[in-house]
């Protein structure tokens, strides 16, 4: 059974990494200031804590979450860096969705 929940989970964790992830990029390759790490650091905190919210055995989460993650940073392609995800990518980000998806929500036995 789809749980919109799970999703909407992986999604701010997801969130919580790239932004973790993208202001040291930042700092190091755009010169902006390197107060900078500060909120990275507490983003990754966060990234580190959601995923231990997450309602299933840590490696599958892991294996999950990388679909996610793939489709989420295509967004941030777009939303943030202005770059327009060709459709091979969104194919791929689609086909990472299916993949998390299998992981996730196939039956298991108790």
């Amino acid at each position: 059974m789809f749980d919109l929940k799970t999703l909407a989970l992986f999604l701010v964790t997801a969130v919580a990494e790239i932004v973790g992830c993208y202001l040291p990029y930042l700092w190091l390759k755009h010169g902006k200031s390197a107060w900078l790490l500060l909120p990275a650091a507490l983003s990754l905190a966060l990234f580190a804590w959601l995923l231990t919210l997450h309602p299933t055995a840590s490696g599958r989460v892991y294996a999950a979450y990388g679909g996610v993650y793939v489709f989420t940073a295509l967004g941030w392609l777009w939303l943030v860096d202005g770059i327009r995800p060709t459709s091979w990518d969104l194919i791929g980000g689609l086909v990472a969705l299916a993949g998390m998806a299998i992981i996730m929500f196939a039956p298991r036995q108790a």
